[in-house]
């Protein structure tokens, strides 16, 4: 295991393609094992070819997201084989549309049997999100440091601590501040070997692939629940069926 630190990524401050990701939202996902193909493949990707460059895999975003395209969660995601502990890790990255387009089920297959380890930003407000995969299951996740979840969600303190993390609130007042951002960049070279840099994403050969938007959920129903001023309560489940053909819904001036 490597001993980076947040300070090692201090670059990540002064790159122009890594500020528009902050602003736009980004994910960034390593993958043991897995060849950069079969990684597009598992993710229901269309092929779109090659690009070289972060520059130019941003440029295909921007012409998938048109005018108008407010709502339309799909996405380009471009995929490279990098060096790292045990051997060839993918690397995976999509910048735009809210950054957020790497689903769970993408990453349970993924590490089966194997590591994934991601971490994203949702632009704007913005929110930032670490996960950590192993054998199928998410181990470690978190948005905030102080507040982790998963199957094992204190397993990665010692490593958190010494990239630079404040793990409880009383660190976070009175320890030294670092930029949470780039300790996410170092945890992840931690559990992976992988070393991100700046002429790495810059000059990598992408296979593209389209990732199309999730469909939405079938809904079966919903809740009305209301409390008024007096403290008067109405509650009421409605299936759909009921409410497409109309039965059991209240009519106006019926209580």
């Amino acid at each position: 295991m490597t001993s980076v630190t947040a300070r090692d990524y201090a670059w990540i401050r002064s790159s122009r393609w890594f500020g528009y990701a902050q602003e736009v939202g980004y994910t960034l996902t390593l993958v043991r094992g897995v060849a950069p193909s079969e990684v597009l493949r598992v993710m229901e990707a269309e092929p779109r070819g090659t690009c070289v460059g972060v520059n130019a895999l941003i440029e295909e975003q921007d012409e998938l997201s048109g005018p108008g395209d407010y709502w339309d969660a799909s996405f380009i995601a471009g995929a490279f084989t990098v060096s790292g502990e045990g051997g060839d890790w993918t690397l995976v990255l999509h910048v735009g549309e809210g950054g957020m387009g790497m689903q769970p089920r993408f990453l349970e297959a993924l590490s089966d049997g194997g590591c994934a380890v991601v971490h994203s930003s949702n632009g704007g407000k913005p929110m930032y999100f670490f996960h950590w995969y192993e054998d199928g299951e998410l181990r470690t996740t978190f948005e905030w440091p102080t507040t982790r979840g998963g199957s094992t969600p204190d397993a990665l303190n010692s490593v958190m601590r010494d990239v630079g993390y404040a793990l409880s609130d009383d660190d976070w007042q009175t320890g030294e501040r670092v930029d949470t951002k780039a300790a996410a960049f170092a945890l992840a070279e931690r559990l992976t070997g992988v070393r991100v840099t700046e002429e790495l994403l810059r000059d990598a050969e992408y296979q593209l692939g389209y990732v199309p938007e999730e469909p939405a959920e079938e809904w079966t129903g919903v809740v009305i629940d209301i409390t008024d001023a007096d403290g008067e309560r109405f509650y009421r489940e409605f299936t759909r069926d009921e409410i497409e053909s109309g039965d059991g819904l209240p009519t106006r001036g019926r209580t």
